[in-house]
């Protein structure tokens, strides 16, 4: 009997970051999902899935995946820049303030 296929999260992690530097976001968000779902505490994944989201202006899913960042790494300067940035393009500057200063604070640029 064969066995079923099996996924190699490294592998698809590497095919998404090569899909997001080729200028396919949402590919790339579309793959990293996957791996988040497979490794849920998986901060590089993370990290690509919310700079996916972002990039092609899924600004609500980049909100949600920034802040799982935030929650897993609370010293990650440029999650909580990003953060901060995802929420101004969603007209919400009150909520980013305090991720602008944690990332200030962090030396983030």
């Amino acid at each position: 009997m064969t066995q079923p296929f099996e996924l190699d999260m490294h592998s698809e992690f590497l095919r998404a970051d090569l899909f997001f530097s080729m200028g396919q976001p949402v590919e790339a968000a579309r793959i990293l999902q996957t791996v988040v779902d497979a490794e849920p505490r998986n901060e590089a994944a993370l990290e690509l899935l919310a700079r996916a989201y972002y990039g092609s202006a899924q600004l609500v899913r980049a909100e949600e995946s920034l802040t799982r960042l935030v929650e897993l790494a609370p010293s990650n300067g440029w999650a909580r820049r990003a953060l901060a940035r995802t929420l101004e393009r969603l007209s919400r500057p009150d909520e980013a303030v305090a991720h602008h200063r944690m990332a200030d604070a962090l030396g983030a640029a």
